[in-house]
């Protein structure tokens, strides 16, 4: 069998990264790292810069790739406001074509391609824009008839894919954490400057979403990133789409106390507020705890990303006494597949702030 060749795209984001990472520190495969910025390190595999949404552009650049086996396409693009944009036209226009534009032009010059995945999630089940039925389970009402871009990717992928040729996977995490800055929906660096804003000024780690929140399912980048490895390689996962999370639960407040000790804090009273709202107005104060700390991370805008309008999406502020429904998928499915890696929440919380303060992005706890 052909050297396992794999082509991330979407190589500076949340999943992106982790795969990108997983594979490429593995040894044993060669690895196309694919995004607009160069990720922050490549691990070795090649990359690409390239806009996704230039068809003529993602033509010359994947043309001439004749040895990719595996696709991980974790490339995605949102709008300005994240939230509402989730169901604009523009927004899913732009992620339809992203896909096709690589997949196009891999499909011709790559004759040994064996596997495709995708990224979806819980607004597979509506979580965008009403209470999920718990679990959430992928063979049972997947709103297709709410606008959503999954469906036109996933669509695109089963009309090109060849009667026994390659095979694709879908995967559905819920609250992704991981290894990325500027990223649209990832809450370690939010919730790190949210905690040294409040460190600098002498006060504990307040929460500052609704109070009594919901029931969610987090799951870790890099489990993703193997689960992704483990569905390109496995029979029971061809054609498929599985739910993925850790293999607990949470609730905000209760996991709140492990992430103030992560940052080395006391957890503070819960304090609604808008993080979106909030942020804008603390470039200042993050300058100057990047100076005092000579941190490695960015200007506050830069670092942060549309991820502090998903923090008080995933924090449920605006909500304030009110009994918000959980929102859980079974994960059953990819368990009795094969793939049973789990993870506590909490140790992925000191996992991620321990990163990020040991490479300079965060102020030590």
């Amino acid at each position: 069998m052909a050297r396992k060749q794999v082509l991330v795209a979407g190589a500076s984001g949340l999943v992106g990264y982790a795969a990108m990472k997983h594979f490429a520190q593995r040894g044993d495969c060669d690895v196309i790292a694919v995004s607009r910025r160069r990720p922050a390190a490549t691990f070795g595999a090649r990359h690409i810069g390239v806009d996704l949404a230039d068809r003529a552009m993602a033509a010359e650049a994947f043309s001439g790739l004749r040895n990719v086996t595996h696709v991980v396409f974790a490339a995605l693009h949102e709008m300005p406001n994240l939230v509402s944009g989730w169901r604009e036209a523009e927004q899913i226009a732009t992620n339809d074509a992203m896909l096709r534009n690589l997949l196009d032009p891999i499909l011709k010059a790559a004759p040994g391609l064996r596997h495709v995945t995708l990224l979806q999630g819980t607004k597979a089940y509506g979580v965008h824009v009403r209470p999920l039925k718990v679990p959430a389970r992928e063979d049972r009402d997947e709103m297709r008839e709410v606008p959503n871009f999954y469906w036109n990717q996933e669509d695109y992928v089963k009309s090109v894919q060849p009667t026994g040729g390659w095979n694709w996977t879908i995967f559905r995490p819920q609250l992704i954490f991981g290894e990325s800055i500027g990223s649209a929906m990832n809450l370690i660096p939010v919730i790190g400057v949210y905690g040294a804003l409040l460190k600098a000024r002498g006060e504990p780690l307040h929460f500052p979403g609704a109070r009594g929140g919901n029931v969610l399912e987090a799951v870790d980048a890099d489990l993703i990133a193997r689960a992704i490895d483990w569905a390109g390689e496995t029979s029971t996962a061809a054609n498929q789409a599985f739910n993925v999370t850790n293999g607990d639960v949470m609730m905000w407040e209760n996991v709140w106390p492990a992430i103030a000790a992560a940052l080395g804090m006391e957890a503070g009273k819960p304090r609604p507020l808008s993080v979106a709202d909030d942020m804008l107005h603390q470039a200042d104060a993050w300058e100057a705890i990047r100076s005092a700390h000579n941190l490695a991370s960015p200007p506050l805008m830069e670092f942060v990303g549309n991820s502090i309008q998903y923090a008080d999406f995933a924090m449920g502020y605006g909500f304030e006494g009110q009994q918000l429904p959980p929102a859980l998928v079974s994960t059953v499915k990819l368990r009795r597949a094969g793939f049973g890696e789990a993870m506590d929440t909490e140790a992925m919380f000191a996992k991620w702030f321990r990163l990020f303060q040991a490479t300079g992005l965060l102020p030590p706890p």
